[in-house]
């Protein structure tokens, strides 16, 4: 009997990260290394239900040591890794670019979580992911902040972007790995919860309006949807789309969606 493939997920906690992880254990039937800041209700239910197939850490995935380590505990107790999924990311700070309110300090922060955390999980696992017989697989979840300029979301809108660079980078540089960004889009999580609130005192009113028509006719994405997407990449994405940029929902992607 082949050995059950083995995935490592960061941002597990909640939302999409956490659709994800179940969409994986229960659908895939994988292993899951699930890295989270914290260990959620949800994903402690998810642990108890599958103990043998999800090993769930407290990780800050901006600590190189204790990412590193994660990874380290993973190889013990699945022995392999297979796919690595990059979900772990932060919205705020919001505001202009030229606003004082925003310090430099904080800008930094956030590129710590959203981009210097992605090369500290690629070096902790490329060297697995090199040698799986599945074949390796990265999947980046980016956002269309990747290609775009919503204003007042400059540090998303950057880290994004470098995400997409590095992931086309990876591809060239990594040809035995296939490396993938995705757009799941508006996805129905607390970060579209956080642009509600937030938004009215931070964005312009008619790129607010937006998010919250969205929310407002039930148009947002359901995480299970995207999360499957996503999911099903880090295990089947053919060499093919390696170092592309998708969205969750177009033609090219159709055979990776829920059914």
């Amino acid at each position: 009997m082949a050995a059950k493939p083995v995935v490592l997920l960061t941002g597990a906690s909640k939302g999409l990260g956490l659709a994800i992880a179940k969409i994986l254990l229960e659908t895939f039937n994988a292993n899951v290394v699930a890295l989270s800041r914290t260990k959620t209700p949800e994903l402690l239910s998810l642990g108890d239900a599958h103990a043998d197939s999800l090993l769930a850490l407290e990780c800050d995935v901006a600590d190189e040591a204790a990412v590193r380590s994660s990874v380290s505990h993973g190889l013990e107790k699945y022995k392999r890794i297979d796919g690595v999924i990059l979900n772990a990311g932060v919205l705020e700070p919001l505001g202009k670019i030229a606003s004082e309110d925003i310090s430099l300090d904080q800008w930094k922060k956030h590129f710590d979580v959203n981009f210097f955390s992605l090369v500290t999980a690629i070096r902790a696992t490329i060297p697995e992911l090199r040698k799986s017989p599945l074949g390796g697989r990265l999947v980046f979840v980016s956002s269309g902040a990747a290609v775009g300029n919503t204003p007042s979301w400059g540090p998303y809108n950057a880290g994004k972007a470098a995400m997409n660079s590095l992931c086309r980078t990876l591809a060239e540089e990594e040809p035995e790995v296939t490396s993938v960004a995705l757009r799941p889009g508006m996805v129905d999580t607390s970060m579209q919860g956080l642009i509600r609130s937030r938004g009215p005192s931070t964005m312009e009113a008619t790129v607010l309006e937006k998010f919250t028509e969205a929310y407002a006719k039930g148009e947002l994405v359901k995480p299970e949807d995207a999360g499957h997407v996503i999911a099903a990449l880090a295990l089947k994405a053919p060499k093919s789309l390696s170092g592309q940029f998708f969205s969750w929902n177009e033609e090219k992607l159709q055979e990776f969606r829920r059914q």
